[in-house]
């Protein structure tokens, strides 16, 4: 086939990239230039120019022809800008998802046009195609998994796709970038946030929005017994970087209007809207709503998924959850599964 492999820098997209060329399709490697550099200049020093050097090299090495594609533009409205949109009105964006739905896949998809039958890229996610329908699979490794933030895509989008390294897990990775003698092959992975990179997502939320003085309240006694910088800067079930006496302290929540994040070291006690939450703007990977009421879901990356009921109404649904959950946030998306299936997502209300 004739494939467009979407490459970072990274171990993950290399060792595919090496994977493909080994069973003898026609490759192109495509790196796409997202990031800000002039934005977010204050914040690092260039963190992309790293990720291209390993790419060049990389491409050069495997024999590969690179093609850089800018689509900051592109990036910064349909990505950026719902980010920076949903931290300031309280909610809790993944930038992650819309990256994949809209740039990875929708953009670049568009860029390709038909001169390409697939595009591959290093996601720890499966693709199970037959003639009646396709289906999103989780990656049998349950840390590496990605299959959470391939969740808003359609049917059409996953039938030009394909994850070389998605039936692995993250060691034998490893172990082939070893075995091929990558450029990167000892390189460490990235933890940012898609074009963040090697940014914190505090320091990105504080270069748009700025800081802005508010109470830490006590969410029993509504007592005043601290100062934020920002309520953007938290998010619901958060303990971290809360820097209070007799902790540990949770956000519990948030009243963007007033500025004021409410704390509570009484965690455990606030059971009922943590075994519940109301659901939103569904999609279906296959266009259609599942049959089942009984599935799986995932509230982040890492959640381990848990069983769920869902009732719908008004193309909206409450999920009735079998385990209390402390970090259920507005803005967040639900991810829904049926076994190892992912059936598409809705984001929480």
């Amino acid at each position: 086939m004739k494939i467009a492999a979407l490459v970072s820098g990274g171990v993950d997209s290399s060792v595919a990239l090496k994977i493909l060329k080994d069973q003898g399709h026609d490759i192109t490697a495509f790196y796409l230039k997202i990031w800000l550099e002039n934005e977010l200049s204050n914040l690092n020093s260039c963190p992309w120019k790293e990720d291209l050097s390993y790419v060049t090299a990389v491409c050069k090495q495997l024999n590969v022809p690179l093609k850089i594609v800018n689509l900051q533009k592109e990036y910064h409205n349909k990505v950026v800008s719902y980010t920076i949109a949903e931290a300031k009105a309280g909610r809790t964006p993944n930038p992650d998802i819309l990256c994949n739905q809209f740039i990875k896949f929708g953009v670049f998809l568009d860029y390709i046009g038909t001169s390409f039958d697939k595009i591959a890229t290093g996601h720890y996610a499966q693709i199970l195609e037959t003639k009646n329908s396709i289906k999103l699979r989780r990656s049998p490794d349950p840390i590496k998994d990605q299959s959470y933030f391939l969740c808003n895509l359609e049917k059409n989008q996953l039938k030009r796709i394909i994850f070389p390294i998605g039936h692995l897990i993250k060691q034998d990775v490893r172990t082939l970038a070893e075995k091929f003698d990558l450029a990167n092959k000892n390189r460490k992975d990235s933890q940012g946030i898609c074009f963040l990179g090697k940014f914190k997502f505090k320091d990105f939320l504080k270069r748009y929005l700025g800081e802005k003085p508010g109470e830490l309240k006590n969410f029993e006694t509504n007592k005043k017994i601290g100062i934020h910088q920002g309520h953007w800067f938290y998010t619901i079930g958060q303990r971290k970087n809360i820097r209070l006496s007799d902790g540990p302290w949770y956000v519990v929540k948030k009243d963007p209007k007033q500025n004021i994040v409410y704390v509570s070291n009484k965690y455990e006690s606030i059971s009922e809207p943590r075994k519940s939450l109301i659901v939103t703007n569904f999609n279906w990977i296959n266009g259609r709503q599942p049959e089942k009421k009984d599935l799986l879901i995932k509230l982040r990356h890492r959640a381990i998924p848990q069983k769920c009921f869902l009732e719908f109404f008004d193309n909206k649904a409450k999920i009735i959850l079998s385990n209390k959950d402390q970090g259920i946030a507005s803005g967040q998306f639900a991810v829904f599964y049926d076994d190892d299936n992912c059936l598409g997502s809705a984001i929480i209300q």
